[in-house]
């Protein structure tokens, strides 16, 4: 079952697509957005984990900017909607996202442990919820996370990167390395948005694996 449900935030209301999966949980995850809002793709993400038996929450971030009653679908795919992306994503900040990212899990604990997983913007969303919220999280491609990473995690946190994506450059990944040798770093073959099924840079074999040491992941640390 999957839905749109309110989360109360210190900043205002957040709706969140919950998708639930049948029977138990085996914990809870909370997925964060690429640039792009809570759309289709993303939506397509949470009932993808709610099916491997997680409780999912994918918060729509861009409510605190624009209101609870906004389009979460109306960015495109193009040019235009990369610069009101961008834009909207630094006129949020990270300490509001992180403020909702805390509402989710809170929302989520009944299920058990609680992790996060991101993509993009969202994915350094998520290497900062390891290290602040002390959340098991999964960082896809997240170009934002090198000024982060002399801070120490609170909670395991892995990394997904493209070799030929060229808004992260090799040097970038290696800082993860040499910064967090204790945290599993991988690049795969593809992309930036190698995970995305829409556009031309999803790649289908690396965002497979990528999926499966995710899915190994959660088990380790969720259950």
């Amino acid at each position: 079952m999957a839905e749109w449900i309110t989360l109360d935030t210190h900043h205002g209301p957040v709706r969140a697509w919950q998708a639930l999966p049948e029977g138990t949980a085996r914990g809870g995850l909370v997925v964060v957005q690429e640039i792009f809002g809570a759309n289709p793709h993303i939506r397509s993400v949470a009932e993808r984990f709610a099916a491997e038996g997680y409780a999912v929450l994918a918060p729509s971030f861009f409510d605190l900017l624009d209101g609870p009653d906004a389009d979460p679908d109306a960015l495109p795919y193009d040019a235009d909607g990369v610069k009101q992306g961008l834009e909207r994503v630094g006129a949020l900040g990270m300490e509001r996202a992180l403020e909702v990212v805390r509402a989710a899990a809170t929302r989520l604990a009944p299920y058990g442990k609680v992790g996060t997983v991101g993509y993009c913007w969202g994915g350094t969303v998520a290497m900062l919820s390891a290290v602040r919220l002390g959340l098991p999280s999964v960082s896809y491609y997240g170009a934002r996370n090198v000024q982060f990473l002399d801070e120490t995690p609170k909670a395991p946190v892995i990394f997904h990167f493209g070799a030929q994506d060229r808004s992260i450059p090799p040097e970038a990944v290696q800082a993860h390395r040499e910064k967090l040798p204790q945290m599993a770093t991988y690049v795969y073959p593809a992309d930036h948005a190698f995970n995305r099924e829409v556009g031309h840079a999803y790649d289908p074999d690396s965002a497979a694996l990528a999926l499966q040491r995710t899915l190994d992941f959660f088990s380790e640390h969720l259950g």
